[in-house]
């Protein structure tokens, strides 16, 4: 008798379908195909957590909670998110499976949740209001009212509701945080944020970064309060960015006023739009539409252009799966750049999933995507490499290569790959 090794097992099935009844070759593709999403699944987990502990063995949580930092546990929550959800609704993990999914996600937030108590659940410090200043770049800690100070406070609100969950358990929990002080994990959240709704200034976001640094924690906080002044605040800021940033011609955002065209151009006179800038607001804009309700009046204006900046971003992507650091001139600064490129493919993974893009024009722009990600960025020792280092622009004969390497880019591949299971869940 012949033995069929098992893995030519469905490959010889799908080449006897034509002969077998109709309903049985309904049955054999659905199996087929339900076997190829587990697999898959199964590698996309494998990839994250590879990335995942690889950036955790190498650096310690005892960071600032400064942008570039703050952007990694983002990305990091989203793996922890994931994870809860997985362990709490897929009743078919075995006992071995279950047991190492826990333990990645006590280890995540653990990582996570001891970033946050270094900084004692603050991003800059300063404790006077008269001393708060955001209108340029400040790394100092009176810069309370800059966005990069703000993103942590993303994290530090998912913590805080990760863990209000955990109480709600009475001790059938798959998370095992322990805090002392509760109320300490969201109080200078809510003291930063609510300064910033109760005071009439809008002129907050003047650089695209801030897009994904401050929208999230608005929508963050008006669910955690129920105050609808942080959705409206979050509008009126969004409209004074597009006034210095927005190119109304392409729907995409210029860095900031400096690059607007034609007063800055790339060096053959085209328009200058930055992969990670506009990385920033498609990501921001999905996170945003997350938590937004639908009843909200300004909605369908976050919609809108969440969906013609997807459009915009797809159409210039570059054959290989990336988008160069001058989005419409690949010869300002040649080859891929992961960061830009993870947040795009992110924020558009995200709106295909949740009905908001058409999964025609947008799938196959993902799966190139997905593919440079975890082909081309994603290292065999699990670092990810093609970060464009911290800057604001796509600079000329700068070196990018398989060793460039940062915080906020490992943040952004873990939220496309996070994205991705998603979609493979559906």
């Amino acid at each position: 008798m012949i033995t069929i090794k098992n893995k030519y097992l469905w490959m010889v099935l799908i080449a006897l379908l034509p002969l077998l009844p109709l309903h049985a070759q309904h049955r054999i593709a659905r199996k087929a195909k339900a076997k190829a999403a587990t697999e898959q699944k199964a590698k996309t987990l494998n990839q994250i957590f590879k990335v995942n502990d690889y950036w955790q063995k190498h650096h310690t949580p005892e960071a600032t909670a400064f942008w570039n930092v703050a952007a990694y546990h983002t990305g990091n929550m989203e793996v922890c998110k994931w994870l809860t959800q997985e362990l709490s609704s897929n009743k078919k993990l075995s006992a071995k499976r279950r047991k190492l999914l826990t333990d990645k996600l006590n280890a995540y937030l653990a990582y996570s949740l001891r970033w946050a108590e270094h900084n004692q659940w603050k991003g800059a410090t300063e404790a006077d209001t008269a001393k708060w200043l955001y209108k340029k770049y400040g790394e100092d800690q009176q810069h309370v009212l800059f966005g990069d100070w703000q993103i942590c406070f993303q994290t530090y609100i998912d913590l805080y509701n990760m863990f209000q969950v955990q109480q709600g358990s009475k001790g059938q929990t798959l998370t095992k945080m322990e805090i002392s002080s509760p109320d300490l994990m969201t109080a200078r959240a809510k003291e930063v944020m609510g300064y910033v709704v109760s005071h009439s200034a809008h002129d907050y976001w003047w650089w695209a970064d801030a897009l994904y640094m401050v929208m999230p924690v608005m929508m963050k906080m008006y669910k955690l309060t129920g105050d609808v002044r942080y959705l409206d605040k979050l509008y009126d800021n969004i409209c004074y960015s597009d006034s210095i940033m927005l190119d109304k011609e392409t729907g995409l955002y210029f860095r900031d006023g400096k690059y607007i065209y034609p007063m800055h151009k790339t060096n053959s006179g085209k328009k200058d739009f930055w992969a990670r800038g506009d990385g920033w607001v498609l990501a921001g804009l999905a996170k945003v539409l997350q938590d937004m309700p639908k009843s909200y009046r300004h909605y369908n204006f976050f919609l809108k252009k969440y969906q013609r900046l997807a459009l915009a971003v797809a159409k210039i992507q570059q054959p290989e799966g990336y988008w160069t650091r001058s989005m419409m001139d690949p010869q300002q600064a040649p080859g891929p750049e992961t960061s830009g490129t993870a947040f795009f493919t992110y924020g558009m993974e995200w709106g295909v999933n949740h009905g908001l893009l058409n999964a025609k024009t947008f799938k196959p722009v993902i799966r190139r995507a997905q593919n440079y990600l975890t082909t081309v960025a994603l290292q065999s020792d699990g670092s990810v490499g093609y970060v464009q280092p911290i800057g604001e622009r796509a600079i000329l004969g700068q070196h990018v290569d398989k060793d460039s390497q940062a915080d906020f880019g490992v943040g952004a591949f873990l939220l496309a790959a996070t994205e991705s299971l998603r979609s493979q869940n559906r």
